[in-house]
Formats: structure tokens, sequence, C-alpha cells
């Protein structure tokens, strides 16, 4: 296998495997959506098929749904769960605070739901998503179809008054159409490049009429597990209270040998 993993797909691989070492029979896990969670649900399957384990699954995402049910992992909604132990998800970006942008995969607004309707929130990336200022990554911002043009020229003008280097709205396109959440709404990307206060920047867009949602996670995610392309990883806990399993040592772990498996 190793031959055929670029070093960013063996990074997303490595840290995957480590996250889901976390799960214990009997959890009520929500599962992310993108690149990166893809992995993690190959991972979780092949746990569910060769260990039997047995867990609540609620994806948030028909695309995360659809590839749990490909590998054997039984969905449940959040409704059902009522409330998880464990969310494990990607991001697009995390600064040294642990806060996140997410939403390059258009599931951000369940994943932000699922995320906070949990105890913890466990972020898998590869080292290319650290970085020291949240915003090079364009920001997702959920809004609903009917007056979107409004929404999109109050969301520039509010950006005016913003600690921020860019204020472009772009509409998110599907080939010739807009693209469309599950929840069938459109996304505006905030070409920002910089974002000097995510905090008050995520309020200021929540305030603004027809915005559903913001991909800025602030004060969410609990630990994230750094992979590496030559298959080391580790697990970055700022608070030191991430009690997700029994692996929460793996700081430095290399995996790369079991690729050859």
């Amino acid at each position: 296998m190793t031959g055929e993993l670029s070093p960013i797909d063996r990074a997303k691989f490595v840290a995957a495997k480590k996250a889901v070492e976390f799960i214990e029979d009997g959890m009520r896990v929500g599962m992310g959506t993108g690149s990166t969670a893809a992995w993690m649900v190959k991972c979780l399957g092949e746990r569910v098929r060769d260990e039997g384990l047995k867990i609540t699954a609620v994806p948030t995402s028909s695309r995360t749904a659809k590839q749990a049910a490909e590998v054997g992992i039984k969905v449940s909604t959040l409704d059902e769960a009522k409330w998880l132990d464990l969310t494990i998800d990607g991001a697009d970006e995390f600064d040294a605070d642990l806060n996140l942008i997410k939403g390059g995969g258009g599931a951000h607004l369940q994943e932000k739901i699922v995320a906070a309707a949990s105890d913890q929130m466990l972020v898998i990336a590869d080292a290319s998503k650290s970085v020291e200022q949240l915003g090079a990554f364009p920001l997702p911002v959920e809004v609903i179809p009917f007056g979107g043009q409004a929404s999109r020229r109050l969301i520039e003008e509010m950006l005016e008054d913003m600690d921020v280097d860019g204020r472009i709205a772009s509409l998110r396109m599907n080939g010739d159409v807009p693209f469309v959440t599950d929840e069938g709404n459109h996304i505006l990307d905030l070409n920002l490049r910089r974002i000097g206060n995510p905090v008050a920047l995520s309020a200021r867009l929540n305030q603004i009429p027809g915005v559903v949602e913001n991909g800025l996670f602030i004060d969410i995610c609990d630990a994230v597990v750094i992979g590496h392309g030559d298959g080391r990883c580790e697990v970055l806990d700022l608070s030191g209270n991430f009690n997700g399993g029994s692996q929460a040592d793996g700081a430095g772990d290399n995996l790369f040998s079991e690729l050859e498996d």
C-alpha cells in the first residue's frame, strides 16, 4: 500500500488510524465529512468488521452515511443518539489554540451541530493544515437561497469593519449551478487571507439575516491528531483533558510500518 499512497494521503491515513484507536465499545461517535474523515470511516469499518466493535455512529452528511454503510457501519441519527461521546472530523485549517476552519466539503452546518452535541471533538489532519493564523483557506458561510445576493452584500459590507485582509465573497458552484448543501442551502466562500479576530467575525456573521452558519469552529475542538508523510503522527491536546481512550500518549508514534500490511 505504501507505494500507492502520496505523502499527503499517507499522512491522512496514519492520523485516521490513530484516531479510531480512541473509540471504545459502546461509544456514540460522530463521523465527519471530507477526504481525511473518509480515511477515518474506512479504518473504523475495519475495526467493526475485525474486532466486532459495537458503536452508535452518527454521520455528518449523506456522503459519510453512504460510505459508512459500504464498510459495514450501521448509522443512526443525532436525535436517536441524543448525545455523543466523541466526534472525529477533519479540518481545513487549525491554529495553535485549536480553532478551526471547516466546510471545504460543504457540510460544516451538520458537522458543527454534531461536534457541539459531543463530549469531545477530535480532529484529524495532515501537518499542512496547521497555520499560525486562520484565513488562508476560504471561510465557508452557509446561506439560504432566498435573498442570496442581499446576504452576500451584507456580508461584504460587514467585513469592512473586521480585522481581515480580504473582503470578497464568492458563491460556491457545482459546475454551472450553485453548490447545494444537504439542507438545500448555498455556500459563500469568503476569501479573507487572514482573520485577526475569529471570535468577533463568527459572531458578526451569524447576526446577518440569511446566514445559517459559518465554518469557524471556536472552542469546540479538544485535540488534533496530526499525520505526517513519513508515517509519524502526534496528538496535540492543549488542555491535557482529552480522554477519548487509552492512546492519548501517542505523540511521535510512527505508523508507517503498518502500511506494509
